[in-house]
C-alpha cells in the first residue's frame, strides 16, 4: 500500500534582494590663496581670469543655511540650505546630508548611506563625491525649489519665511531622520546662518570647465572679512577626478595660487554666524 505523496508547493518569496549603492558623480574642491589671486578689490585678478579663459563677468549666489541654535540638524550630518543665483526665477532648496569617506574608501561610505536607506532607487536625492585637497566627503542632496515672487533682486527671504519654505518642500528621509516630523520640528525653531553673498566666474582648464568661487564669510573675530576662493570641476568618473585633481594641485602650485587646506566653507558659516 502506497500513501499518497504530500504535494509539494513553492515557497514564496519573502524578502527582496536589497538596492544597490548610490552612483555618485564627483567634484573636485582646492582653494586658491586669496592674497595671490585677489586684488585689492578682492576680486580676481586679470592673470587668473586669462588663464582660465574666464570673463570679467560673475554670477552671483546668495546663500543661507538654517538650524538651530545647537546646531542639531548640522550635528546630525545635515544642512538644509536656501540658494538664490543670478538670472534664476526661484530659490533653490537643499537638504544636503553628509557622510565622511576614511582613507579614500568611497564604497564604504556609500554602503554606509545605502544602509541608511539611500540607494539607487531613491528619490529626490543625487550622491556626489566632494574630493578636496586631502579630505573626501560623501554628500546626498535633496533638491527642490520655491517662488522668488514677492522679492526683488538678489534678496533671500526672512528667518520666518525661510523656516515655511523649507518645512513645506522637505523630502521624506530628511524630515523623519530621527523621528517622524523631525526635520519640520527643528526647521519650525531655526534661525539663519548667513547669508553669504558669493561670486561665480566660469572657465576652461585641462578639457573640464573650471569654477572659481569666491566667498565673502565673516572672520574668526566676526568684525571683519575672511575671503575664501575656491576652483572646482565636476565629472562622472572617479578616475577622471583623481588624476585632475593630482594634476590641477601641481598647475596651482606652478603659479603660486594654491592653499594648502581643505575647503570648509559650510563649516567656517555655521561657526562664525
Amino acid at each position: 500500500m502506497h500513501l499518497p505523496t504530500a504535494e509539494v508547493l513553492p515557497l514564496t518569496a519573502v524578502t527582496h534582494a536589497a538596492a544597490s549603492n548610490m552612483v555618485p558623480d564627483y567634484e573636485v574642491k582646492l582653494l586658491m590663496n586669496p592674497t595671490a589671486v585677489l586684488g585689492s578689490d578682492n576680486k580676481l585678478k586679470a592673470t587668473v581670469l586669462s588663464t582660465f579663459a574666464m570673463p570679467t563677468t560673475v554670477t552671483k549666489m546668495h546663500v543661507q543655511f538654517l538650524d538651530k541654535g545647537t546646531k542639531d540638524m548640522y550635528n546630525a550630518g545635515w544642512s538644509p540650505r536656501i540658494r538664490k543665483t543670478e538670472g534664476e526665477d526661484h530659490f533653490e532648496l537643499t537638504y544636503k546630508k553628509r557622510y565622511n569617506i576614511t582613507s579614500g574608501n568611497i564604497k564604504a561610505a556609500l554602503t554606509t548611506a545605502n544602509a541608511d536607506g539611500f540607494d539607487s532607487t531613491t528619490t529626490p536625492y543625487d550622491a556626489q563625491v566632494e574630493w578636496g585637497y586631502q579630505k573626501q566627503t560623501l554628500s546626498i542632496s535633496g533638491k527642490n525649489s520655491a517662488s522668488d515672487s514677492g522679492y526683488s533682486g538678489m534678496h533671500l527671504p526672512g528667518q520666518s519665511d525661510s523656516r515655511a519654505m523649507l518645512i513645506h518642500k522637505a523630502p521624506d528621509k530628511f524630515n523623519d531622520w530621527l523621528y517622524d516630523g523631525w526635520g519640520a520640528d527643528a526647521l519650525a525653531s531655526a534661525r539663519i546662518f548667513g547669508p553669504v553673498l558669493a561670486k561665480r566666474s566660469i572657465g576652461t582648464w585641462g578639457g573640464v570647465k573650471i569654477y572659481i568661487e569666491v566667498w565673502p564669510i565673516r572672520d574668526a573675530v566676526g568684525t571683519g572679512i575672511e575671503y575664501i576662493v575656491e576652483a572646482s570641476f565636476k565629472t562622472g568618473s572617479e578616475t577622471t577626478a583623481s588624476t585632475k585633481h593630482d594634476d590641477l594641485v601641481t598647475f596651482l602650485q606652478s603659479k603660486g595660487w594654491f592653499l594648502a587646506q581643505d575647503s570648509l566653507k559650510t563649516q567656517l558659516i555655521m561657526d562664525r554666524y
